[in-house]
């Protein structure tokens, strides 16, 4: 398929995947989106399993009945088995029954009992009183409309556009609760494209719905990489959104170790004793993560000398260099990070956070700072940037990166992104790409790096140390000057003046009109 017969795919499954939303927001009623969207993701999850399930069972059919019931047929390919009282055909049938809900339920149980990948991850609780079991049914015969697990929808990811698709829009219905769950698709995308997980492992300490594990095996697939080469391992404290970065991974057939705990990953760090089948302690060679922004009370008191402090104790009143320090910690010897934080991280000097920043600078623990454009998120209008933390800046490796260290690139990208609704903005592809390639070509990965007024700058420690360690990009870049548009000053102030007294007379005529009318009302 060609780059034009992706594009245009998509775009088809876009529409596609927004009219079925449109749908099934009109049979949400009075239920809150951070409830419908279980009601309905487990639904399209169930129907995608089940489609799978049942393109292998007709196929397995023509070699024998006691093919198409042998569950290690079905694992093999890894799908997953679907026992007869979970099939979606008897859903179908049964979507105007009262009991449509126990009928869910009982469906979900079958497949978590014969499933052990799944297990503690679909949603079991369709029978609530709550539920109107009319708008229940009708979102049975929605989505029996779709076409999920069969072999031309999987090879064209229909399904996974569509779940992708109702997170984001779940996430625009919650307003700030839905950032909690997901991160929008351009900020993901360019962290992938800055890191380039090609393989190795890849962590996220507060994964929400899986979107970095997601896009990051996309981006080994568009560049010709072997999926199986990246380890997944991530943590979600949430236990409902965990259940959604379980299926969001499943439906794409991607394996993955995400840990779950109501404490977590600074109360009850899941990798930090964790070894791998040598007994060698798991490290990331990439950490992408999208941290709430400032959270005050993240149990700082309890933690005030754990081992990940390296840079300093994080104050107990915010948890931002805690989560740098947290990722930092967990680098492999010679991995890389990129992290989401509010723009105060780059020069807050209050409570002891200076002083880290200061550190981790020295200790050039810091290769890149990205300030980004506002409006992005949907959980927050505070300003965001990207800090790219590298455990060695020496250079070499597989990717022949130069030596950095002593360096920080500065990219200032607070212009960039367009507006595609009235409250939210997104960086296009073309900014996306141009924002990789300048870090890449500054990594040394490719010739040609420049600073560029206004966007980016390749600063030394020295420049650092006299702005005081802020990091703010702005500080660094300069601005691109004004073009002369040739017109003497004198000239120009001439023009400006008369266009002042011009406005200055239609004021007093439009003022006299309006005090006219007044009179006339009897209001003078």
């Amino acid at each position: 398929m060609t780059a034009q017969e992706k594009n245009i795919d998509s775009s088809l499954e876009l529409g596609y995947a927004d009219r079925l939303w449109k749908m099934a927001d009109k049979l949400r009623g009075s239920v809150e989106p951070s409830a419908y969207k279980y009601v309905v993701l487990g639904l399209i999850f169930l129907k995608y399993i089940s489609d799978a399930f049942e393109t292998r069972y007709d196929e397995l059919r023509e070699e024998g009945e006691w093919a198409a019931e042998d569950k290690d047929e079905y694992l093999a390919d890894n799908i997953f088995w679907v026992p007869k009282r979970a099939r979606w055909s008897l859903l179908k049938n049964n979507a105007r029954q009262p009991e449509i809900g126990e009928l869910v339920d009982d469906a979900m149980r079958a497949i978590e009992a014969e499933n052990e990948p799944l297990k503690g991850v679909l949603p079991k609780d369709y029978a609530r009183p709550t539920l109107d079991k009319r708008m229940l049914g009708d979102l049975v015969d929605l989505v029996s409309g779709i076409a999920l697990g069969d072999k031309q929808s999987q090879a064209r990811d229909v399904l996974g556009r569509v779940y992708e698709y109702f997170l984001n829009q779940f996430a625009g219905s919650e307003g700030k609760r839905g950032g909690e769950f997901y991160t929008p698709r351009s900020i993901v995308r360019l962290l992938v494209e800055m890191l380039e997980p090609y393989a190795g492992r890849i962590y996220d300490p507060c994964c929400g719905s899986a979107g970095m594990f997601v896009q990051s095996e996309r981006f080994i697939e568009e560049h010709g990489g072997r999926v199986g080469d990246l380890a997944i391992y991530g943590q979600e404290r949430v236990h409902a959104t965990w259940q959604l970065s379980k299926m969001n991974l499943a439906i794409r057939g991607i394996d993955g170790d995400i840990a779950w705990n109501n404490e977590g990953s600074f109360l009850k760090d899941e990798f930090a004793t964790r070894t791998d089948s040598h007994g060698v302690p798991i490290k990331a060679d990439f950490i992408l993560a999208n941290p709430p922004f400032n959270v005050s009370d993240w149990s700082g008191e309890h933690l005030r000398d754990d081992v990940r402090w390296k840079f300093g104790a994080p104050p107990v009143g915010n948890a931002n260099f805690a989560w740098l320090q947290h990722i930092y910690y967990h680098l492999a010897p010679k991995g890389t990070a990129g992290v989401v934080l509010a723009n105060g991280s780059m020069s807050s000097n209050s409570s002891g956070e200076g002083e880290i920043r200061t550190a981790m600078i020295e200790g050039d623990a810091v290769d890149c700072m990205v300030a980004l454009p506002g409006q992005l998120f949907f959980s927050t209008q505070i300003p965001a940037c990207l800090w790219f933390m590298a455990k060695d800046k020496s250079g070499g490796g597989k990717k022949k990166l130069r030596d950095r260290r002593g360096e920080i690139l500065f990219i200032d990208a607070r212009n960039m992104g367009r507006m595609i609704d009235r409250t939210r903005r997104e960086l296009s592809p073309e900014d996306i790409q141009k924002i990789a390639d300048t870090y890449h070509s500054w990594r040394g990965e490719s010739e040609g790096y420049e600073d560029v007024l206004g966007f980016c700058k390749s600063a030394s420690l020295e420049e650092v140390q006299k702005q005081g360690h802020v990091l703010t990009p702005g500080r660094y870049v300069g601005a691109v000057e004004e073009e002369d548009d040739g017109i003497p000053f004198p000239e120009k102030m001439a023009k400006l003046s008369a266009q002042w007294f011009e406005q200055q007379e239609e004021g007093r005529k439009l003022d006299l009109a309006i005090q006219a009318n007044l009179k006339e009302l009897g209001y003078a």
